[in-house]
C-alpha cells in the first residue's frame, strides 16, 4: 500500500505526524507532498519537511490519500485544485480516501461524500456537502475515514491501518505503541 499525506501550510501538526508515523510503523508506505514549498510550516509553529511537491506525482502511484487537519491548512487544501483533482482520481479509482478534523471540508469540496457517513471538527458540518453527519470520533464508510480533531489522530491512523493491513496488524501495532484506551 501507498499513501500520500498532502501537507499544507497551516496544518495540524498532530494528525500530519501521527498519520505518518503510525502508518510507517505499520510498513505501510508514506509519502508526504507539499503544496507551495517546503518545509511546511504548521498552526502552531512547527516546520514539516515533505518527501516531494505534490506536482511530481501521480494519482495512480496510490492506494489512498490522508488529509491533516487544522486551520488554515485545511481550507488550504480546499482551495488548491490539485488536492481537489488528487481527491477525485483516487475516489475514482476506488482508492481509500482519508480526511481528519477539518480537512473533511477537502472531501466535500471535491464532491466524494454523497450518502456517506462522516465526521469533521465541530463547526464545519455544513461544508461536508452531502454527507450523513456523524458525531463519532472516527468513522468509516466502506473506503471513506473521517475523525474529529487533533485528539482523535491516533485512532484514525489506527482505523486507516486496519483498513489496509487488517485487524491483527493494527492490534499488533496498538499493542507494541502500548495504546490503552481504544
Amino acid at each position: 500500500m501507498h499513501v500520500v499525506v498532502p501537507l499544507a501550510e497551516g496544518l495540524e501538526e498532530i494528525e500530519a505526524v501521527t498519520i505518518i508515523d503510525v502508518l510507517r510503523r505499520a510498513d505501510i508506505t508514506v509519502t508526504a507532498v507539499y503544496l507551495q514549498k517546503n518545509p511546511v510550516t504548521g498552526s502552531h509553529g512547527i516546520k514539516l519537511h515533505a518527501d516531494k511537491s505534490i506536482d511530481d506525482i501521480s494519482a495512480s502511484d496510490f492506494d489512498c490519500i490522508a488529509l491533516p487537519g487544522g486551520m488554515p491548512g485545511s481550507s488550504n487544501l480546499k482551495d488548491d485544485n490539485r488536492v481537489i483533482a488528487l481527491v477525485r482520481e483516487l475516489n475514482a479509482a476506488d482508492k481509500i480516501i482519508a480526511a481528519v478534523c477539518a480537512a473533511p471540508i477537502v472531501l466535500g469540496q471535491a464532491g466524494v461524500l454523497a450518502g456517506k457517513r462522516a465526521s469533521c471538527f465541530p463547526g464545519y458540518e455544513s461544508l461536508l456537502t452531502g454527507a450523513v453527519l456523524v458525531p463519532d470520533p472516527v468513522v468509516r464508510d466502506g473506503r471513506i475515514i473521517t475523525g474529529r480533531g487533533p485528539g482523535c489522530a491516533l485512532p484514525f491512523a489506527l482505523t486507516l491501518v486496519e483498513l489496509m493491513s487488517g485487524k491483527d496488524a493494527a492490534a499488533d501495532l496498538k499493542s507494541r505503541m502500548q495504546v490503552y484506551w481504544m
